[in-house]
């Protein structure tokens, strides 16, 4: 029995809200794994927003490239994880970047809160190519797919 996902339904998860844990390499010690607020659309890839000088930022532009975990935890367990290379990197727009992610995560309301409260560093956008991806949907076992 395949567990694995569809091209449809991966694209279909990952478009679907959840926080991804990030995974980057840090040389000399384990990878860094910490929750991120992502997007992905197939035509442009996976992308996230940081600071350059916090310690996601520095390692994602040493290490040129990171991984993206995005999971459901509750009923039948499902995820996502995909890696590849940094495909661009630029300065995030308050209208087309960061407002869109933060009303992707809290809704409107809360998502111009949060943009209004944030300083005027807007971070980075790193968009990752898609290279490799494991996919994992235990509703599978149950209906026959």
């Amino acid at each position: 029995m395949a567990l694995q996902m569809t091209t449809e339904e991966r694209d279909a998860f990952l478009a679907d809200v959840h926080v991804g844990v990030i995974g980057i390499d840090q040389p000399g010690r384990g990878p860094l794994a910490v929750p991120i607020w992502y997007d992905y659309d197939p035509a442009v890839g996976i992308w996230v927003i940081t600071s350059p000088d916090s310690r996601k930022g520095r390692l994602l532009q040493a290490a040129g490239r990171y991984s993206i975990c995005a999971q459901v935890e509750t009923g039948l367990y499902k995820y996502v994880s995909v890696e590849g290379p940094i495909a661009s990197t630029r300065e995030a727009d308050l209208e087309k970047d960061l407002r869109p992610m933060a009303r992707r995560y809290f809704g409107q309301e809360m998502g111009d809160q949060y943009v209004a409260a944030s300083g005027p560093d807007r971070g980075l956008v790193y968009t990752m190519q898609p290279e490799r991806w494991l996919t994992v949907d235990y509703a599978k076992m149950t209906s026959g797919s």
